[in-house]
């Protein structure tokens, strides 16, 4: 009982305890929410001082952080050497990094030019310690060898040449083809060639407007659609004289090659592309590097100030430097007005050259602006023209001996002029005064080494000069067979005196602007005129004054033959060759077409040939076959192209069916050729091809003392042909006077023909 009383006084004053406590923490909560209470209260007052407080804070932070960073990888701490280490130290030196292992030059060339380009650049390139191989881009499987280019450090350069309607050479055909078709194949990808490096050089013709070295702006184009990056900007050379920056193809290639070994310099050390200078907002980014280059290349620069002309944009609408960065760019806004100010300046200049070509048709120029043309031979030229024996008069003329007056000084035979209508063949002198030509036949026996063009824009010389300068070295050449055996002295003495002008030696005469004094001031002489157009040129036809003879080359019966033939200029050139037939037959004195066969080529197109006869009526048509001049890469021609003799007399006797107003009159066995005459010219069943030409002479006189009111036809100096020139007779076609040799070694030339 007791021990419960005490229990129950222990619980009862537990509870008291309790309840005092419980009250005063009650008390002591109630004052401490009311405490947070105004303090959340205040910082939710002041709550954009606490944010911006926190900002700061967080910020400088973060930039503490950052130049911690950056100050470690500036300058790294190096632990503490060791043995080890140190054994290491001298690896780094031995260890060189090779940033250009070597170099191949790829060509695709017809002419041999490009071929030749890259021989020179490998001698330069290995001169300087770099490997180089030269490539033939006929012997390159592309498909199979091309990306390994990516990965072996080497720089590949590509030097090809544009050919007919720009397109490649044969040896570069398959190379563009495959290159072409990969830059669209999805299966190869837009990062196929990355990591290749490349330079592209491109020789062209200015004057094939629209073709103008198309084949390396292709190139170059699918390259960079494959991300391969090119080290520089593509080059260009111009075989037109008057276009060339640098005056020829050889000078371009020059400048370019320089640029190029500046820069396979820097790429060997491993320098990056030098700053430009048009860094934006004029600040750039490495000013103390900028300005290290700029003053070492600051001599080469000034050197070099103009060849930066032929350095041309990588393509028509490509920035280099963008483009290595990035193939989706697009220009800048800040780069809009240079853009603008570029094409600005194009368009300025094409209109300027379109002036001056109007200028020159006009023949309206002055003497100064005349003087500031360049010269139609350049020193290249010069050189090659001259060692084929030609005698070079003035900027754009020559003479050569025929390989038929040394024939006929011998005694041993004149030329196919001489049966039909009696030259004497060691008293013809050959010249021109037009090296140029508008085609770019495939037959041409002078392998293209003449300029080409389809006006005349280069300086010109005086005719006097011309005439005065041929005959002198035409008369030094003669000469130079005073007592050589054979050589029949009345012959001598005779050809020392010109009688006859062939003006078919090479080019176009009909081009010279002067032509028509040409012509007078050689009748003036007394010496007859042998005239030889290639059928672009018809208004200069009609304007030409009376010559001897006018011939007009008929090589193809079809426009799409002529084109694959003669390779003309104009683009206009079936109407300009229709044309010029026409004009043809509105000649009075004697006219010619001249026929080159060409087997397997144009030997087919009788009834063609016998409608273009027709147009023009003209009073002779030689039929030649056609002569091959050895192997040229400007040329697929070979033997298996020149027909035989007896196969030219079966195309002549079936083209002479479908005219009723020709026959066959002569025959020169020894040129492959037969003459093809109208009727006009057999009178009482003799044949009357000859020429009397000091009757011509006469007629010539009169006609120009009657200021060309007193005209004259071809029948009028007309004579008769001897017998032994006439078709069908044993000589066919061999003068009996002279005794015909027969060369014991064929590969050897002992009769000086």
């Amino acid at each position: 009982m007791e021990r419960l009383h005490e229990m129950l006084f222990s619980s009862v004053l537990s509870g008291l305890v309790c309840s005092a406590v419980g009250a005063e923490m009650s008390g002591v909560l109630n004052d401490v929410w009311d405490y947070t209470e105004s303090y959340l209260q205040a910082l939710w007052q002041n709550r954009l001082y606490v944010y911006t407080t926190a900002a700061v804070l967080i910020g400088v932070w973060f930039t503490v952080n950052m130049l911690f960073k950056k100050k470690k990888m500036v300058h790294p701490v190096n632990p503490p050497a060791s043995k080890s280490v140190k054994k290491q130290e001298p690896a780094p030196e031995t260890k060189k990094v090779i940033h250009v292992s070597g170099v191949k030059i790829f060509y695709g060339s017809q002419t041999g030019t490009a071929k030749g380009f890259a021989k020179e650049l490998a001698e330069d390139v290995i001169a300087q310690g770099i490997q180089c191989e030269v490539i033939d881009m006929k012997d390159f499987d592309p498909e199979d060898r091309l990306a390994e280019e990516c990965t072996s450090k080497i720089i590949c350069v590509f030097l090809v040449a544009t050919y007919t309607d720009g397109l490649p050479t044969e040896s570069a055909e398959w190379f563009c083809k495959w290159l072409e078709e990969a830059s669209t194949d999805f299966r190869y990808g837009k990062t196929y060639l990355k990591g290749m490096r490349y330079a592209v050089f491109g020789l062209g013709n200015s004057v094939y407007v629209g073709h103008y070295n198309t084949v390396s702006k292709s190139i170059d184009k699918w390259l960079w659609m494959l991300s391969a990056a090119r080290i520089m900007t593509r080059g260009e050379g111009d075989c037109n004289v008057v276009k060339s920056r640098h005056g020829s193809v050889q000078a371009d290639f020059q400048a370019w090659k320089g640029k190029f070994l500046n820069r396979l310099q820097a790429l060997v050390k491993g320098e990056k592309k030098a700053c430009s200078g048009n860094c934006k907002k004029a600040s750039c980014k490495n000013k103390k590097k900028h300005k290290e280059e700029a003053e070492d290349n600051h001599s080469l620069a000034e050197k070099n100030n103009s060849e930066e002309e032929l350095i041309e944009s990588s393509s028509d609408a490509e920035s280099s430097s963008e483009e290595e960065k990035s193939h989706g760019s697009v220009i800048d806004m800040e780069d809009l007005g240079n853009v603008m100010n570029h094409m600005k300046k194009v368009k300025q200049r094409m209109e300027a050259d379109e002036e001056d070509s109007q200028r020159v048709k006009r023949n309206g120029e002055s003497k100064s602006e005349c003087e500031e043309r360049r010269e139609m031979i350049t020193p290249a030229l010069r050189d090659s023209l001259t060692k084929q024996g030609y005698k070079l008069i003035g900027s754009h003329s020559g003479v050569k001996l025929c390989r038929w007056t040394k024939s006929m000084l011998r005694g041993r035979g004149g030329c196919y002029k001489h049966t039909f209508y009696g030259i004497e063949s060691h008293r013809c002198m050959e010249t021109t005064p037009s090296l140029a030509c508008a085609n770019k036949c495939v037959f041409c026996w002078r392998h293209h080494t003449n300029p080409v063009g389809t006006e005349w824009r280069w300086k010109m010389d005086p005719a006097e000069k011309i005439i005065e300068e041929a005959m002198e070295n035409h008369r030094n050449m003669i000469r130079q067979f005073r007592g050589v055996p054979g050589v029949r002295p009345e012959r001598f003495e005779e050809g020392l005196t010109v009688k006859h002008c062939a003006l078919s030696l090479v080019g176009e005469p009909i081009m010279y602007p002067e032509i028509n004094s040409f012509l007078k001031l050689l009748h003036q002489q007394n010496i007859s005129s042998f005239l030889v157009t290639n059928a672009q040129f018809p208004e200069e036809i009609r304007n030409l004054v009376p010559v001897t003879q006018l011939y007009v080359s008929v090589d193809a019966s079809t426009k799409d033959s002529l084109k694959k033939i003669d390779r003309p200029l104009f683009k206009d050139f079936w109407q300009r060759f229709l044309d010029s037939l026409r004009a043809l037959g509105e000649k009075q004195q004697r006219t010619v077409y001249r026929l080159t066969l060409v087997k397997a080529w144009n030997v087919d197109e009788l009834k063609a040939y016998a409608d273009l006869i027709a147009l023009g009526q003209p009073d002779f048509i030689e039929v030649k076959g056609v002569t091959y001049c050895g192997e040229s890469s400007a040329s697929s021609l070979t033997m298996a192209n020149v027909p035989w003799h007896e196969e030219v007399i079966y195309f002549v006797q079936q083209l002479a069916n479908l005219l009723p107003d020709y026959e066959i009159a002569c025959e020169h066995e020894h040129s492959n050729c037969l003459l093809l005459a109208n009727h006009k010219f057999k009178v009482d069943g003799e044949w009357w091809t000859w020429i009397d030409y000091e009757r011509f002479q006469e007629l010539i006189q009169q006609y120009e003392e009657s200021g060309g009111t007193k005209n004259f036809s071809a029948m009028d100096y007309m004579a008769k042909t001897p017998s032994w020139a006439i078709f069908g007779a044993g000589e066919r076609g061999f003068d009996p006077t002279d005794t015909r040799f027969q060369r014991k070694n064929k590969t050897k030339d002992i009769s000086g023909c």
